[in-house]
């Protein structure tokens, strides 16, 4: 099966992809010697689909599990919800000795990995990403976190997972919408270093929910070699992974949790981000093109909806945690494969982007 080995000392980690893996999942896992008591979290949507393969795959390694399920969606992303988890934790008998399952997208690892970096001040977790997002990038890198009314993850922990088990197959059973989303991240990831998978992204079929394995692996290869370069964010490589994000994310924030999918917010960021890098960093006009052309193929919005105020947006983002000390980081590509992060962008000029993405 394919492999991404996320090599970071003795916190380095296996992320195997292949399909039909959650009914192995026991297998895999009960070769960590992280315990033989799981506590699974999930969200209902997907607690319905592969909840029990994953639990009798796990009984039938000898690994006792207890299920916690949350509300589908961002809002579960909130100290209620952490709360809640853990006491249920505890209500089931889990202590240090246990560990921490994420089954699900985006939100129930973020979310279930703050737990398991929360509860008993730390106990081991793995991620079993289903979808898109969660499988080329959130799974991986070890950043957990929740929400604030204030903005998006600005409450978390590193911490990073024992191991990552993939499976392809889990796409299958996605709503077109949030099948789609996913492929933002996707994108970003060619846009800023494989300039060759924007042209074989062009090949894929986006009403069809099979991503083939190698595709998903060379996308965790991106995200691995950065985040061995930058696991804490000090040197400043892992902001290029937040290539869309600071104008996606205050897009995002700036309406009701749902209203826009996380992808559906970055990839608005993302032509806001492409605008500031012709502007800012001489990028060439076809090359954000070959990245919008893939983000319409996507069916991602590239057009801001009207009720969303401008003002709104920049005050989001202005608390975004990729501002240091008030100043603007901005990832700006110079061409497709080479992004940077750059200081050069002024007020005015993420003003402008943000009225960009209403032509």
């Amino acid at each position: 099966m394919p492999s991404v080995r996320v090599a970071l000392g003795d916190r380095s980690y296996e992320v195997l992809v292949e399909n039909g893996l959650i009914a192995r999942a026991g297998e895999a896992i009960a070769g960590l010697d992280a315990g033989a008591r799981a506590a699974v979290i999930t969200d209902g949507n997907v607690d319905a689909h592969h909840g029990d393969r994953l639990i009798e795959s796990l009984e039938g390694a000898g690994i006792e599990a207890s299920r916690h399920v949350v509300q589908a969606g961002e809002a579960s992303k909130c100290f209620t919800a952490v709360a809640s988890l853990c006491s249920g934790l505890a209500a089931a008998g889990h202590d240090r000795r246990s560990f921490v399952i994420a089954l699900g997208g985006g939100v129930v690892g973020d979310l279930a990995g703050f737990v398991a970096a929360s509860f008993y001040r730390g106990v081991p977790f793995v991620q079993v990403p289903t979808t898109i997002v969660a499988q080329v990038d959130s799974s991986v890198g070890g950043k957990t976190g929740i929400n604030l009314p204030e903005g998006k993850n600005l409450v978390g922990a590193f911490h990073q997972p024992r191991l990552v088990l993939v499976d392809p197959d889990t796409l299958t059973t996605l709503p077109p919408r949030e099948f789609r989303e996913g492929f933002a991240e996707v994108i970003k990831h060619a846009a800023i270093r494989d300039a060759a998978m924007v042209g074989e992204l062009a090949t894929l079929d986006p009403g069809s929910n099979e991503v083939p394995a190698d595709l998903i692996a060379r996308n965790i290869a991106i995200k691995a070699r950065i985040v061995e370069e930058d696991e804490f964010e000090t040197s400043g490589t892992r902001a290029l992974l937040n290539f869309g994000h600071t104008v996606g994310h205050g897009v995002e924030a700036a309406v009701p949790y749902g209203e826009l999918l996380h992808g559906e917010a970055i990839s608005l960021g993302l032509r806001a981000a492409l605008f500031l890098s012709e502007r800012r960093a001489a990028l060439e006009p076809a090359a954000s093109r070959a990245v919008l052309g893939l983000l319409e193929r996507f069916g991602l919005p590239l057009q801001l909806p009207g009720h969303i105020r401008t003002e709104a947006v920049l005050d989001r983002l202005s608390r975004d945690k990729k501002f240091a000390a008030g100043q603007i980081r901005f990832v700006l590509l110079r061409d497709l494969g080479d992004a940077y992060l750059s200081t050069e962008a002024t007020p005015q000029d993420l003003h402008d982007a943000v009225e960009h993405l209403r032509s």
